[in-house]
């Protein structure tokens, strides 16, 4: 026996023997033998056996070894060490299922039995050694009796047949017990050898540790294919391998799981274990496997209790096991322990060309397909292998029309084998899941994972958990921030919906198809089935809507509607269960009472007059956005509507107001009124104190910006070019976080407050544009804030041009500006320049064009890029432009 550090783990064989009688011999023939053809086998050293105890090695040995050979030769029973040996080997046999074959080998049988000749005079000589009634000698004797009864080979002088003849006899019955199970991959293995490789490779390098490999992805995708091959080829390796296939679908009957445990240790230890409930079972696991490196093929997984059933953890295994696990589900695959997961991903464009050749066309058929309709069944079958096999079977042989006509049917409804693989991950889903996928599926592939959230998130939805189990399950993929899926997943969703009513759209949940809409809102057909209307029409398309299309959609809760065209300016009444409304151009409409789970109010460019009256609930609304509704005269009192975070009005040239409530809105974030060209009237008082954005340009008729209540620390952006406001309030002050501040074109300006340099978070400041501000203000000393910070600390950009400034003396205090980059006075009255202005160090673009008044630039900062001073006609003198690169 070699040293135990050297000794292999998991022979196939150990082989029992004399060595003074076959070593060099019968059993050095028999060893080379099996070594050739690949059976590993353990042979132990004569020199090494000390004592009459074997090693606590040998007996693992033993332990992992999946047969035995007894070599009986006339002296084997005089050695205590072969008795022991033979002692535990029967013990294997009993409680572990080790195969015992004995081969007589110029002994009788009977003599082993019976103790005749040399076996009874060996057991005399023990019994006189350790005594007549000694419990090992007793054990001994059971050992041989029991040995000398199995079936195997017997040899002696007498034999017609040589020794040779019984060597290759041994040989050829342990290659058959040792014989893999080999399975049935694929008629045609296209993409499968390089995948297998990878996967080799990943097993390889894991060493002696336990490997747990999870193959991922949807149905039809080649994940059992692979697996099948990954396992002939590696299987060999192994002292024992097991391959349970359907693992869900089997699980589900009855003692499902119990037979799955009885079948991986049959396959694996070769013989029948008695197993009651699935507890027992993974006892058995563990106690009969820990010790063997096996290799373990579970198909098809979907629920974490077959994995804990089967595979619950590495340690149940010897070292170097391999369990390869297939499953739909990645988070199932991810959260087991010492799982990697490997992505079995579509075949690329010429794998599957050739996979799709293969199938639909033999050496025989000479039926020739016109090349668009062959690149038609690839693109339907988007690289799913199982797709490919299905339509090239089904399309062999088939003539050029029944070819098209297969694929326009194929485009409108799945075909059945491939659509049942594929509903099996819908299947798994609970109802909130199947919401999700069925609403992704039917109206929202290709879109953004926020808005599709936000979106659904409102309807009661939660999206989080549920894309991402989506995604898990393999029925979408996030790809840069947006949901796609497989086409033939999608055409499986859109099925699914289609099927809950064939012939009545109106009775159907979901609606997508314009014949479908049409139909729906053109006759009034529509039911309370329906969930979800969305419409995205690539050209404007004019249709019918009955005004009382939506009376009996009770449960409607999306309704979208872009690039639809209504002629009739009827009203139209909407349900209240609607939480999403997106309809541009919409035409006037109503909700039939209080739309108290609405959401979003999205209706730009539409010809609604009015947001209904101050009687009704909008206490769940979000989001309105009326931009581009010149027919609306005015909103209500928002009062009803608490939770509102944009308000956008952009573009309504018949609002005069916006009602005070607004200024209650303590959640608003975005208020647009952008290009009211009426607007006249504002809340007198903004308190606002979630307001991020504020845009009031074009609104060429208001004249007063309301005070600020108190600090405003997350508004961003002040927009107020093109109206008609003559100051600001000294309030100014509050807007503490704001970065950008637009006061262009305000013609009617005349004054800015000094509290304007309280605002250190502004970044660009744009006044240009032809007012009558003559003077900016200067910065007074007492101006510093409680944190030591003086005047801009933080403006980079500051358009002054054409604001009829006659001075600008408020640069000579360059403490206030100490960031400034860019600095704008083009076409002002100012006829100096203070010279300080080569203390602002960061200044790089510097535009005095038109100044005409203007007779003198100093010397200028150092790090000046541009200079400006085109058109200038009174100026005199300019430094010298050389030393500034």
């Amino acid at each position: 026996m070699a040293a135990s550090s050297n000794i292999r783990r998991n022979y196939h064989v150990f082989l029992s023997f004399r060595g003074t009688d076959v070593r060099h011999g019968f059993l050095s023939h028999l060893y080379a033998a099996l070594d050739q053809k690949g059976i590993h086998t353990f042979v132990d050293h004569e020199e090494l056996r000390k004592g009459e105890e074997i090693s606590p090695t040998l007996m693992r040995v033993i332990d992992e070894s999946r047969i035995a050979i007894i070599v009986f030769s006339e002296n084997y029973a005089s050695s205590p060490w072969c008795l022991e040996e033979l002692l535990k080997i029967m013990e294997c046999k009993e409680q572990n299922g080790l195969k015992v074959f004995p081969v007589f080998y110029k002994v009788e049988p009977r003599e082993v039995r019976g103790g005749r000749e040399s076996y009874k005079k060996a057991m005399d000589n023990h019994e006189s050694k350790f005594g007549k009634d000694s419990e090992k000698v007793k054990k001994w004797k059971k050992a041989l009796l029991d040995a000398g009864n199995l079936s195997g080979w017997h040899f002696n002088d007498r034999d017609e047949r040589d020794e040779a003849e019984l060597i290759q006899s041994i040989v050829k019955e342990l290659s058959i017990c040792l014989r893999p199970r080999s399975l049935d991959v694929a008629k045609y293995r296209v993409g499968i050898e390089s995948q297998v490789q990878k996967l080799i490779s990943l097993s390889e390098s894991a060493g002696s540790d336990v490997l747990m490999i999870g193959l991922w992805g949807p149905g039809g995708i080649g994940k059992t294919t692979i697996a099948k091959a990954l396992y002939n080829a590696i299987q060999t390796q192994f002292w024992g391998s097991s391959f349970l296939a359907q693992v869900r679908e089997k699980s589900n009957q009855s003692s499902g799981l119990v037979s799955f445990q009885d079948q991986l240790l049959f396959e694996i230890l070769r013989h029948k274990e008695l197993i009651y409930d699935v507890d027992g079972g993974i006892s058995l696991i563990q106690e009969r496997l820990c010790c063997k490196k096996v290799l373990l093929v579970l198909d098809d997984v979907d629920d974490m209790d077959q994995l804990n059933a089967l595979a619950g953890k590495g340690d149940w295994f010897g070292e170097g096991s391999r369990i390869i696990v297939t499953s739909r589900d990645r988070h199932l695959l991810t959260s087991h322990d010492k799982n990697y997961v490997y992505e079995v991903k579509t075949l690329e464009d010429n794998e599957g060309r050739d996979l799709f050749g293969r199938h639909a066309f033999t050496n025989s058929n000479k039926v020739e397909i016109r090349r668009d309709l062959i690149d038609g069944a690839l693109h339907y079958a988007g690289g799913l292998p199982l797709a490919l096999e299905v339509l090239g079977s089904f399309l062999r042989g088939r003539k050029e029309p029944e070819c098209e006509s297969t694929l326009h049917k194929l485009s409108k409804i799945p075909e059945s084998k491939i659509n049942l693989v594929l509903k099996i991950s819908f299947d798994g889903l609970d109802e909130n899941e199947r919401e999700i996928f069925l609403d992704i599926a039917c109206f929202f592939k290709g879109k953004s994972i926020k808005d599709i959230q936000e979106v659904l998130n409102n309807c009661d939805f939660d999206t989080t958990i549920g894309v991402e189990i989506l995604i898990e399950r393999s029925l979408i993929k996030n790809e840069n921030g947006s949901l796609q899926m497989h086409d033939l997943v999608q055409l499986m969703g859109m099925h699914i919906v289609k099927q809950e009513c064939r012939d009545d759209p109106g009775k159907r949940s979901r609606l997508w198809l314009l014949e479908d809409v049409e139909n729906v809102f053109c006759y009034n057909t529509g039911t309370d089935a329906v969930k979800a209307i969305v419409l995205d029409l690539p050209l404007p398309e004019a249709i019918i809507i009955s005004p009382d299309a939506f009376t009996n959609m009770k449960k409607l809760r999306i309704l979208i509607l872009l690039g639809v065209h209504i002629s009739s300016q009827a009203q139209i009444r909407l349900p209240n269960e609607l939480r999403w409304l997106e309809w541009p151009n919409a035409p006037n409409l109503k909700f039939v009472s209080s739309p108290n789970k609405l959401v979003t109010l999205d209706v730009p460019l539409s010809h609604i007059r009015r947001l209904g009256g101050n009687s009704q609930n909008f206490r769940k609304l979000k989001s309105i956005d009326f931009s581009g509704c010149k027919s609306l005269v005015s909103i209500p009192g928002l009062s009803s509507a608490p939770n509102m975070e944009e308000l956008t009005l952009g573009g309504c040239e018949s609002l005069v107001e916006v009602h005070p409530s607004v200024e209650d809105l303590v959640k608003l974030k975005v208020l647009s009124l952008q290009w009211c060209s009426n607007l006249r009237n504002f809340p007198n008082t903004l308190k606002t104190k979630s307001l991020q954005t504020l845009k009031l340009y074009g609104c060429s008729k208001l004249e007063k910006f309301p005070d600020i209540d108190g600090k405003m620390e997350h508004l961003r952006e002040l927009n107020l070019r093109g109206t008609a406001i003559k100051e600001l309030p000294a309030s100014i002050e509050n807007l503490v976080s704001v970065q950008s501040m637009t006061l262009a074109f305000c013609k009617n300006l005349m004054r800015l407050p000094s509290h304007i340099y309280k605002l250190k978070n502004l970044e660009t400041f744009d006044l240009g544009g032809y007012s009558n501000l003559i003077t900016f203000p200067k910065n007074k000393e007492d101006s510093t804030d409680r944190d030591g910070c003086l005047g801009f600390q933080r403006l980079r950009y500051l358009y002054l041009n054409g604001c009829n400034l006659s001075e600008v003396e408020f640069l000579e205090n360059f403490s206030s500006f100490p960031a400034l980059e860019i600095l704008r006075l083009q076409y002002n009255k100012f006829a100096h320049m203070p010279t300080c202005i080569n203390r602002y160090y960061r200044l790089c673009s510097l535009n005095v064009r038109g100044c005409e008044e203007l007779q003198e630039i100093p010397q200028l900062p150092p790090n000046i890029d541009y200079l400006f001073a085109d058109c200038c006609k009174s100026l005199q003198k300019l430094p010298d432009l050389g030393q500034y690169g």
